[in-house]
């Protein structure tokens, strides 16, 4: 007999590669770079870019830096995304389904999944596991969803866990999960978050005139914030730093993970590497609130890639700080969230 379930609940992640097979990863970017919300171009230019110069270049070299981090249980990011679907489901009483934007598992399993098991299913909170507000990640995620909901038509609503860049509960988490290595390894704190094509944020700007015009425009109250990456990032910042008691000499930012060669958001974190040890900054430690679950861009580029170029500029300590992963603090803030999105 099937269970009398009203309403449900779906992480959704970024995703990876099925395996760090060349042609795994090489598939997974495929479907990654043609999103038109992650490269923007017309399809045909955008075509030609991802299947004929970058996929083809970047997926050996994508396949090693996997491998690099890959567990015995597969991707850390999709795994990560799991042990959070445990810990949460001690939370709440909601069933909890998980979907990744690419790769697997897809949204469609994750709907198909919850309304075999429940057909009485009236109600799914989606949660799109990203803080800020970006069209290369939150915007697409949504998107996905509600065209995935719209073609399967289910009989059940669907809504969303907005961008919880400012809430509380993740302020708090995320600053908790910073603190003990503040505490047992003092030194410059880095706020390292994924960099986004400058274009895009004037694309999100719903006033078409705030973003990017002024030195000051992320400080500058104006509606435009509700879809502005670059100020929530340093919103933030501002409120973890506030939390930790830090002054603005104990803390930097900076945007990591460019492709291409137009203009994205700076400072470059790799630009940052080899010019704070000059700086006098040689104790250095980096987190990226950007992601909830450590992935490829944490583990391998921070961790392994930007610690390397930190010390072979001259820097004397590097500590990586973990992604909140299935921290309690966080998955509390997270069970919250939720229930206020219902």
């Amino acid at each position: 007999m099937p269970e009398l379930i009203k309403k449900a609940v779906i992480l959704m992640n970024l995703g990876s590669p099925d395996s760090t097979s060349v042609k795994d990863v090489r598939n997974y970017l495929k479907e990654f770079l043609m999103d038109e919300r992650v490269i923007d171009s017309p399809l045909l230019i955008r075509s030609v870019l991802v299947k004929g110069i970058i996929t083809p270049f970047r997926a050996p070299k994508s396949a090693e830096a996997y491998q690099a981090i890959w567990t015995k249980d597969g991707s850390p990011l999709v795994f990560i995304t799991m042990q959070l679907q445990q810990a949460l489901q001690k939370e709440i009483s909601e069933p909890i389904g998980v979907a990744m934007r690419y790769g697997n598992p897809t949204m469609k399993a994750a709907y198909d999944s919850l309304a075999a098991k429940y057909p009485d299913l009236e109600e799914v909170a989606l949660v799109p596991l990203y803080p800020h507000y970006a069209m290369s990640s939150y915007e697409t995620a949504v998107v996905h969803a509600e065209n995935i909901h719209k073609k399967g038509k289910y009989k059940f609503n669907i809504s969303f866990v907005k961008p919880f860049y400012n809430d509380p509960g993740y302020i708090s988490a995320l600053a908790e999960s910073i603190k003990p290595y503040l505490i047992s390894n003092p030194g410059h704190l880095l706020f390292s978050y994924h960099s986004i094509p400058e274009r895009h944020i004037h694309k999100s700007d719903i006033t078409g005139n705030h973003c990017l015009n002024a030195a000051n425009c992320c400080q500058t109250p104006s509606p435009a914030h509700a879809h502005c990456y670059r100020h929530q990032c340093f919103a933030t910042t501002q409120l973890v730093t506030e939390y930790l008691g830090l002054t603005k000499d104990q803390y930097s930012v900076s945007f990591q993970s460019k492709l291409g060669r137009s203009e994205w958001l700076k400072p470059s974190t790799t630009m940052r590497m080899a010019e704070m040890p000059n700086e006098g900054i040689k104790k250095l430690l980096v987190v990226s609130p950007a992601f909830v679950s450590d992935c490829l861009e944490t583990l391998e580029e921070l961790a392994i890639r930007e610690k390397e170029n930190f010390l072979n500029a001259g820097g004397a300590s590097f500590t990586f700080i973990p992604c909140m992963n299935t921290n309690p603090d966080w998955v509390k803030a997270l069970a919250n969230l939720i229930e206020k999105c219902n």
